[in-house]
């Protein structure tokens, strides 16, 4: 939007006679509370969309009462009010964020406006786990009543559900229910025998995929001709595998569409399991592992094609790289984190295509008991793997399979230490992966004595070192007294009787943590010497561009 046209949203926002449930002014006139600020985001959020809003907004700089501008110093460099939008993303439902940030700047003062999305049908939001809404003016708990509402608007329509007037049987894949039979047979083994008797109209109407024998766009997307398609258009049924080099060059492609009960097998066919080898702390012996577990395959394809929002008309992607998986579709992740899918360890209430879900869990194709994450987290645990890594940004859900070992020391700490659980493997990953924890991750590790070093420069602590045979790695990373430090720049000048800055910068810089750069090896030595020039032990004799340091008393 223009400036003009932010003027005159600001100019309406502030002649409402008071504040409303979308809207709030907040003076901030030279900071705010970011916890606040992010409740504020998930209230609005939700209020906009139960209000059926597009945006809500929240003001700084503008008295909440009189609605008189008082003028915001809150973040006044650009760059970090736009890094803004990436902190707040990391602490809500499916990263979502603030449309965008104004600036406008007025005789009285700046005032920053900041347009917050409407919560997504079906989805409310939170921040760092809990609902907000406002009550008036007041922010509250978003309450049981309010979050219903929100949460049944998903469940109006059910897209793969819908029954195609024009399709038959005979617009199915013979091959595909014959594959559907075998899937249902394994999975309800009590049944196999009564099974073989049914036709195929009763099969497809007790595995829940057609309904009372007419055929739903499930019916077609799981057991559809490839001819059939058409009649889920403008819906795409496809599956594009790609494969890259390590120059992101495509080598090679294809696309399967229906059946897709069948193009799972084709497309898994198509990626490159090889063996990977390592050798195993304390042998000789090579330790040989697929490089993907192909339940984990499986299950982050059949997720894409049960969670797709078909209604965006695009494909789901394979992408296949060296040393890593990429799969995406279209939609947010409903259950809001994969942190809570893990946590919970529970069946998710709500499905984009409940209907769908519901028949590729009868065909063997899904696990909608809440365990095939989890399981394909644990199955990367037990190769010492990277976890798998989500990606909510532009609606999509795209999930990263790393096929090797990234770290061998966080490889030593899952062998050796067999009591840690899931969610601190998780956290320990964010660390390897150099990935910014929050600073609850943080407490949790260092609480633990499974980290140390400074924020964002972690490393394995003693404890850790200790018990993974890293000592000389963990000497490496940690910093000596710094009383150690100053007696080495006290001693050279005894010895020398003077030094310039850079014969001091290489005293030190290999004495300083690995953690550290080049930068902050610099600064760390500034600050030594201005402590000892301070206490008055040493002195400039020297100028201010070509300073030369002496002892004032040898």
């Amino acid at each position: 939007m223009t400036q003009e046209e932010i003027k005159n949203i600001f100019n309406l926002l502030v002649s409402m006679p008071s504040e409303t449930e979308v809207v709030e002014f907040k003076e901030a006139k030279n900071s705010y509370d970011f916890n606040k600020l992010g409740k504020y985001f998930s209230a609005l959020s939700n209020e906009a969309n139960l209000k059926g809003l597009d945006c809500a907004w929240l003001v700084f700089g503008v008295e909440d009462k009189s609605h008189g501008i008082v003028g915001s110093n809150y973040r006044p460099i650009r760059k970090d009010l736009d890094s803004l939008k990436g902190e707040i993303a990391n602490k809500t439902t499916n990263r979502i964020s603030f449309i965008e940030i104004y600036e406008l700047n007025f005789p009285e003062g700046r005032v920053v406006l900041f347009q917050i999305p409407s919560a997504p049908k079906g989805i409310p939001i939170a921040y760092d786990g809990h609902y907000y809404a406002r009550d008036g003016e007041e922010l509250v708990a978003l309450n049981i009543h309010k979050q219903e509402t929100i949460r049944n608007q998903s469940n109006s329509v059910d897209w793969s559900a819908v029954i195609i007037p024009d399709a038959d049987i005979d617009s199915l894949d013979k091959k595909a229910i014959e594959q559907a039979r075998i899937n249902y047979k394994a999975k309800f083994q009590d049944k196999a025998a009564e099974v073989d008797s049914w036709d195929d109209i009763k099969f497809l109407n007790v595995a829940k995929i057609t309904i009372k024998g007419k055929i739903t766009r499930t019916a077609i997307l799981l057991l559809g001709k490839d001819e059939s398609e058409h009649y889920l258009s403008p819906a795409e049924a496809k599956i594009r595998w790609v494969l890259k080099d390590a120059n992101n060059n495509e080598r090679d492609y294809a696309i399967e569409s229906c059946p897709l009960l069948l193009a799972v097998d084709k497309i898994y066919a198509k990626i490159r399991n090889l063996k990977y080898r390592y050798i195993k702390e304390g042998t000789l012996f090579p330790e040989e592992v697929d490089t993907y577990e192909p339940y984990t395959i499986r299950e982050a394809l059949n997720n894409c094609i049960a969670h797709q929002d078909y209604t965006k008309s695009g494909r789901i992607n394979v992408i296949e790289f060296d040393d890593k998986l990429v799969f995406s579709n279209y939609g947010s992740f409903i259950p809001g984190s994969v942190d809570k899918v893990i946590m919970d360890d529970a069946p998710e209430e709500n499905y984009r295509n409940k209907f769908l879900a519901n028949a590729m869990f009868n065909l063997k194709m899904v696990d909608t008991a809440g365990g095939g994450i989890k399981r394909m987290f644990n199955f990367q645990r037990d190769r010492f793997f990277p976890m798998p890594d989500y990606d909510f940004s532009d609606n999509k859900v795209k999930v990263q399979i790393v096929g090797k070992i990234l770290n061998l020391d966080y490889a030593r700490v899952l062998a050796r230490n067999k009591e840690l659980v899931l969610q601190e493997i998780m956290m320990l990953d964010k660390v390897q992966k150099n990935i910014k924890l929050d600073s609850a991750d943080e407490k949790y590790l260092r609480t633990k004595k499974l980290i140390e070093g400074r924020k964002p420069n972690y490393f394995l602590s003693i404890n850790a070192a200790q018990k993974t045979q890293q000592k000389a790695e963990y000497t490496k990373n940690k910093a000596f007294d710094k009383k150690y430090y100053l007696d080495l720049i006290i001693g050279f000048l005894k010895q020398h009787g003077s030094a310039t800055r850079d014969e001091f910068d290489k005293l030190l810089f290999n004495k300083l943590p690995d953690w550290m750069n080049d930068s902050q090896r610099k600064n760390k030595v500034t600050n030594l010497i201005a402590e000892l020039r301070m206490a008055q032990i040493i002195d400039n004799s020297g100028t201010t561009n070509k300073p030369k340091w002496v002892l004032i008393k040898p």
